[in-house]
């Protein structure tokens, strides 16, 4: 019996994506702008209503976090008071000075992985491209934070 090969032409996802920004993916897939693709006010219309809710989950998220932070501090300061736990405060204390220590250090230092770096880089390059869109998503923010 004779075997047929075919022949396959195999495109590696993970090396193509790896070569562009995230951004370009979501926005313009041909371009790096978005202002390339939309008009003014379809980008303030998309940063606003992203920013929005994005600003009402962060709100949302936010006191549901400290609730159950606060909420956690508080049972434990319940706890150690009637005798179900004892906390040792001065290897709390200990450790919290140890963090100071080590955030002053960090930021004295004021060094940043070349890897962190060119994040921060491409996301100010993004910004500068889009600022209508990012005005846009700022406004839109505050005001789902506000409401």
């Amino acid at each position: 019996a004779g075997v047929k090969e075919d022949s396959f032409n195999v495109l590696d996802l993970a090396e193509y994506t790896k070569n562009r920004p995230w951004w370009r993916k979501v926005f313009a897939p041909s371009s790096g702008s978005s202002a390339e693709k939309y008009n003014v006010a379809t980008q303030l219309v998309i940063g606003g209503v992203t920013g929005w809710c994005t600003g009402f989950i962060f709100q949302k998220v936010g006191k549901l976090a400290a609730t159950a932070v606060g909420g956690g501090f508080f049972l434990l300061q319940i706890a150690n008071h009637t005798g179900y736990i004892k906390v040792d405060w001065k290897l709390v204390e200990q450790d919290v000075n140890k963090a100071k220590q080590q955030l002053k250090f960090h930021k004295s230092g004021n060094k940043m992985s070349p890897e962190v770096k060119s994040r921060v880089d491409e996301v100010i390059i993004f910004l500068k491209k889009n600022v209508i869109l990012t005005g846009g998503f700022a406004g839109g923010f505050l005001l789902g934070m506000a409401s």
